[in-house]
C-alpha cells in the first residue's frame, strides 16, 4: 500500500493463488451451525426415492468443498 498526498490507495491483490493458499495456512476457521437445521430431509409424496438430505445439508457441504478444495467422499 503506497501512502501519498491525497490519502491511501487501495491494495489489490494481485496474485490470488498465493493469497488464498496463504489464508488456508493460517488455520483459523469459525463454523456457526444451527442446532435446528434439519440434516434429513422431509417425504415429498411423490412417487420414487425420497431424498436423504435436505437443501441446508446438501449447501453446508458443498460450502465446506469449496471452501478447502477437497472433494466429496
Amino acid at each position: 500500500m503506497k501512502e501519498t498526498s491525497w490519502g491511501r490507495s487501495k491494495y489489490r491483490t494481485t496474485n490470488w493463488k498465493a493469497y488464498n493458499a496463504a489464508l488456508k495456512a493460517r488455520g483459523d476457521l469459525a463454523i456457526w451451525l444451527d442446532k435446528d437445521m434439519q440434516w434429513l430431509a422431509q417425504a415429498t409424496g411423490k412417487r420414487g426415492r425420497s431424498p436423504t438430505f435436505s437443501d441446508a445439508a446438501i449447501q453446508f457441504c458443498l460450502t465446506i468443498k469449496c471452501l478447502f478444495g477437497q472433494p466429496l467422499r
